[in-house]
C-alpha cells in the first residue's frame, strides 16, 4: 500500500479507484505544511510550488501528478535527478479551454458583461442606431493566434469554421498540418500584431515568454484590437496592458489568467468598456475537471504499479522554449 497525498479535491470515483488499487489517499491543505515523509505519490495543482525543498521532504516520492497542462510550478530538473516522474493532464482540457477563449472574445467584443450589469441596475439602454453598448463585429474579422499548439488549433477551428474569421498565427515554426483546412497563415509576431483584429495567447510560460506582451507589443497592435489571454498571466505585462487600454492604444481585453493570482492589477479592475475579467476558468467545466482528475489518478496508479506514466512531461533537455 502506498500513500498518495493530494492537494486536489478529487471526485468520488477517483477516491474509489485509489482504494481499489489498494492505496491510501491523504488529503492535504497546504504542501508547505504537509508531512510528506511517507508519501510515494503527490497530486498537486498549478498553484502549488513543488521545488527542490518540497521534494527533499518526500524521500519516498515516486511521482508528482500536476492537474494541469502547464508544469512551470514544478522543478522538473530536481525531480528528474531524483528519479521522480512528473506528469500533467494534456488533451483532456483542450476543447473546453478553446470554448472559453471564444466566450471571452465574444463577451469582450459585444460588451456582454457591461450589458448584463446595465440591465440588472435598471439602465436598459434606449434603442438607437448609435446605441449605447454597441460592440465590435467578430464574424469575418482576423484572429491572430500566438502559440499554435492543441488549444490554439482548437480555437482556430472554431473561429474559422464558426465565424468565418481569417487566421494568422505565430509559433516556433510553421505548422502545415494546422494550416490545411483553415487557410491559416504563419507570420512573425510583429506582422501578426499589426494585422489582427483579435489576438489570442496560447503559449506556455517560460523565461522567453515572460512579459512577451509589453508596451511595445501593444504599440504594434491595431487601436481597434482586442487581446485574449487564457495562457499564463505572466505572459502579459499587466501594467502596460492597463495603460494601453486606458489610452485607447488597443480597444479591449478578455483575461482569464493573471501574473499574481488571485490578485489582479488594480488598474485593470477599473476598466469596463470591452474588458472582461474571469477567474481562471479555462478548464472549469464539470466534465473536463473530472477528466483531468481521472488522468492524474491514472498516471499515479501506473507509476505505483511499476508502469510508465501515461502523460509524462518532457525531460528537462527537451523542454519547449518557444521562439517569439
Amino acid at each position: 500500500m502506498a500513500i498518495i497525498a493530494s492537494r486536489a479535491d478529487l471526485f468520488p470515483e477517483n477516491i474509489a479507484d485509489v482504494k481499489r488499487a489498494g492505496h491510501r489517499l491523504q488529503s492535504i491543505d497546504a504542501i508547505a505544511r504537509a508531512d510528506l515523509r511517507s508519501t510515494e505519490a503527490l497530486i498537486c495543482l498549478l498553484s502549488d510550488r513543488i521545488d527542490a525543498a518540497v521534494l527533499h521532504r518526500a524521500p519516498q516520492l515516486r511521482v508528482v501528478a500536476n492537474v494541469a497542462v502547464g508544469y512551470e510550478n514544478i522543478d522538473v530538473d530536481a525531480a528528474t535527478e531524483r528519479g521522480i516522474h512528473v506528469t500533467n493532464t494534456p488533451d483532456v482540457l483542450t476543447e473546453s479551454t478553446a470554448d472559453h477563449t471564444l466566450a471571452l472574445l465574444l463577451a469582450a467584443a459585444r460588451r456582454i458583461v457591461e450589458a448584463d450589469t446595465a440591465v440588472r441596475e435598471g439602465r436598459f439602454p434606449t434603442w438607437g442606431l448609435q446605441q449605447a453598448l454597441s460592440g465590435i463585429d467578430v464574424h469575418g474579422k482576423t484572429l491572430g493566434i500566438v502559440g499554435m499548439g492543441r488549444i490554439g488549433a482548437a480555437v482556430a477551428r472554431r473561429a474559422r469554421h464558426g465565424f468565418g474569421m481569417s487566421i494568422l498565427y505565430h509559433a516556433r515554426a510553421p505548422k502545415p498540418d494546422v494550416e490545411n483546412g483553415l487557410d491559416a497563415r504563419y507570420m512573425s509576431l510583429e506582422q501578426l500584431l499589426a494585422s489582427s483584429d483579435f489576438v489570442s495567447l496560447h503559449v506556455p510560460f517560460t523565461p522567453e515568454t515572460h512579459h512577451l506582451f509589453d508596451a511595445l507589443a501593444f504599440e504594434r497592435m491595431k487601436s481597434s484590437a482586442i487581446l485574449i489571454n487564457v495562457a499564463r498571466g505572466a505572459v502579459v505585462d499587466e501594467a502596460a496592458l492597463a495603460q494601453a487600454l486606458q489610452t485607447g492604444q488597443i480597444a479591449g481585453a478578455g483575461l482569464d489568467v493573471y501574473e499574481d493570482e488571485p490578485n489582479v492589477h488594480p488598474e485593470l479592475l477599473k476598466l469596463k468598456k470591452h474588458v472582461v475579467l474571469a477567474p481562471h476558468l479555462g478548464s472549469a467545466t464539470e466534465e473536463t475537471r473530472r477528466a483531468m482528475a481521472d488522468l492524474a489518478i491514472r498516471n499515479v496508479l501506473a507509476v505505483l504499479a511499476g508502469k510508465p506514466p501515461l502523460t509524462p512531461v518532457p525531460p528537462p533537455s527537451t523542454h519547449e522554449q518557444p521562439k517569439m
